[in-house]
């Protein structure tokens, strides 16, 4: 619909960003699919397609000029925020979305398959039995209540030299004096998201260097 492509164009010229056509129709095509099927499966507390726009769509990508990792791995991806709109935005960047609920998965089968997004893994298991491979140098998420949550459940997926990038509201200034020893918060970046109230941080966590 065109006043969504409007309305994602004005919002993304907002926060710096410029992008192909091509990404733009990508992302109005997961934005249909999202629309689609959080009818049947309750994807999102998220009704409106505008607010789905901005609340989903804009916010993922507020934190793209922060991502300079080699492969990232999306926690608790649910309907594959942020990690479906990134996809979008960096083909070069492989990520992997993890997550437990089969219908989030399903979905983000869906998106990767209509979408034709080669550079996306889709894992349905929980966080603590899911052991890779190879460890990410980025782990993302916009999904755990705490930090030390965070910290806890993710930590074995994440290199020795690799960033925790955790998507929060407010600056969580208890959740960081609660931080074990062994991890330091690098940046704190606080977000531009258009459309949307309150406060968005993006907090960068590292361990500490022994």
């Amino acid at each position: 619909m065109l006043q969504y492509r409007n309305l994602l164009e004005q919002q993304c010229h907002q926060i710096g960003l410029q992008l192909s056509d091509a990404q733009y129709e990508q992302l109005l095509q997961y934005h249909a699919l999202l629309i689609k099927w959080n009818k049947a499966f309750n994807l999102t507390a998220v009704r409106s397609p505008e607010e789905m726009i901005s609340r989903h769509l804009i916010d993922s990508l507020s934190v793209l000029p922060y991502i300079d990792v080699e492969r990232l791995i999306d926690v608790g991806s649910g309907p594959g925020l942020p990690g479906i709109p990134l996809a979008i935005c960096r083909p070069d960047l492989p990520i992997t979305l993890l997550d437990s609920n089969i219908k989030k998965s399903r979905f983000q089968f869906q998106a990767k398959a209509e979408l034709g997004l080669e550079n996306i893994e889709v894992i349905h298991e929980r966080v603590e039995k899911y052991h890779p491979d190879s460890l990410f140098d980025g782990v993302i998420s916009r999904a755990f209540a705490s930090l030390q949550d965070m910290i806890h459940w993710t930590s074995h997926l994440c290199s020795d030299t690799g960033v925790f990038l955790a998507m929060k509201g407010m600056y969580p200034e208890e959740e960081i004096e609660l931080l074990p020893e062994s991890i330091n918060l690098r940046q704190s970046i606080r977000l531009t998201v258009p459309g949307t109230d309150g406060e968005r941080h993006l907090l960068m966590l590292g361990r500490t260097s022994t």
